[in-house]
């Protein structure tokens, strides 16, 4: 398995933004007949997105990269080269929302739905609310939650993504789809829960505080029920995958879990980021996958097994042909049987760029824990997070995967999904504005 890249907090002081009514006046410029522009007026009345719209999220300012928890961290939203929360230093907790749109919605709709986010994010990932609190009608509803009032941002992400059924006949956008943008093929490893698949729209939300976290997905979804309906939701703790500065984490199986993952911007340029993609250019593809631990049953195994299916140490998580975590595995080291010391069925072995090609992913991933199951026991796994700027790479390794990994005794896919995540907006646009011009 193998870490994220370097974080993508800004440095220095917090940067003033445009006011709000660039934000307003670029949006209503750029509508199709002026439905969304008014739907964004709606919103922004509706939900108190007026004031510092713009400024909420145009600068950052946070702390140095360390593996302490900052929760004074801050990230920036808008004029950023790459979308949020993806080569982000790994926050601590994480929750996967997806959504469809509800049936006889519109173009318009939709368009409203990620200019309104857009701007919520914005504030969110400032650590502001999206709105008033406390009203000053005793009888109006609350336009934010509360919950996250006089806490930091925490370093929080919002990523969003697209699914590939939004460019169906529904909203008139099939020739806006990304090119390599369609649902992922039946794979060796799936045992697939219809009801934790696929998706029109994804939320990834990432924060070094759980509260803040889960207030953010909350909000989004609250503010748009009548649009979308939510389909599955994972939530993710303690980052089963490492970045820069950070220790390499462990998964639930006892494991070192990145440490051969995607780390320098030149790595990311070859392997995430898409270029030369028409409005997609900066952005990336994200794969979600839900994986089922057999947890009781891999407890019994004994650790010299553990360590042959993985190909590492259980403790240090060097290779079976090393001595130190980062040290590169040789696959054609022989043992005093004369049999390669790597398993050429282990994990490590199938999932490395040597045996694929060169094909490299960037891995987000995080643990999860449903609590128990059906049968009295521990209902865990990991929540597979993964950015490639072509799906059919992770397609190629997890078709090998899924085919004779040595780890397959003990998992099972049992949740997926793929999308499309638009390039950052400018100050004064919206996620995916492109699409409707």
């Amino acid at each position: 398995m193998t870490p994220v890249a370097p974080s993508d907090r800004a440095p220095g002081s917090q940067q003033p933004g445009a006011a709000a009514g660039l934000v307003r006046r670029r949006f209503m410029q750029g509508t199709a007949a002026g439905v969304a522009a008014g739907a964004l007026a709606t919103g922004g009345a509706a939900w108190g997105l007026g004031g510092s719209l713009a400024s909420a999220g145009a600068g950052a300012a946070g702390g140095a990269d360390k593996d302490l928890v900052d929760l004074t961290g801050q990230h920036a939203f808008y004029d950023q080269p790459h979308p949020p929360g993806i080569q982000t230093l790994p926050q601590r907790h994480a929750i996967v929302m997806t959504f469809d749109m509800v049936a006889g919605t519109t173009r318009g709709d939709l368009q409203s739905l990620l200019a309104r986010w857009s701007a919520a994010i914005s504030r969110l990932m400032a650590g502001q609310p999206v709105g008033q609190v406390q009203p000053t009608s005793a009888e109006a509803v609350a336009q934010d939650t509360g919950e996250a009032t006089g806490l930091d941002p925490a370093s929080l992400t919002v990523t969003v993504g697209l699914g590939p059924g939004l460019f169906d006949e529904r909203f008139g956008l099939a020739a806006k789809r990304p090119r390599l943008l369609r649902p992922l093929p039946e794979l060796p490893s799936d045992n697939l829960d219809p009801a934790l698949t696929g998706g029109d729209l994804s939320l990834q939300v990432c924060a070094d505080d759980p509260q803040v976290c889960y207030h953010a997905v909350r909000n989004l979804a609250r503010m748009v029920r009548g649009t979308v309906h939510t389909r599955w939701t994972v939530i993710g703790f303690g980052r089963a995958s490492a970045g820069a500065g950070q220790q390499t984490p462990r998964n639930l199986m006892g494991f070192k879990d990145g440490t051969r993952n995607l780390r320098t911007p030149e790595e990311l340029d070859s392997h995430v980021w898409l270029k030369d993609a028409d409005w997609m250019t900066g952005g990336s593809y994200q794969v979600v996958r839900k994986i089922l631990m057999n947890i009781e049953t891999w407890d019994a195994d004994r650790v010299s097994d553990q360590e042959k299916i993985f190909a590492r140490t259980k403790l240090e998580g060097a290779p079976l042909t090393g001595r130190k975590e980062f040290d590169t595995p040789s696959f054609a080291t022989l043992g005093p049987d004369g049999q390669p010391v790597i398993d050429p069925t282990s994990h490590v072995a199938l999932a490395s760029a040597e045996n694929n090609g060169g094909i490299r992913i960037l891995r987000r991933s995080y643990n999860y824990t449903d609590g128990i199951n059906a049968y009295g026991q521990l209902d865990a796994g990991l929540l597979f997070v993964a950015y490639v700027n072509d799906p059919d790479h992770f397609v190629r390794l997890q078709t090998r995967l899924g085919a004779s990994d040595l780890l397959n005794e003990y998992i099972s896919h049992v949740g997926s999904g793929i999308f499309a995540v638009p390039p950052t907006p400018k100050v004064g646009h919206y996620i995916g504005e492109p699409l409707f011009a």
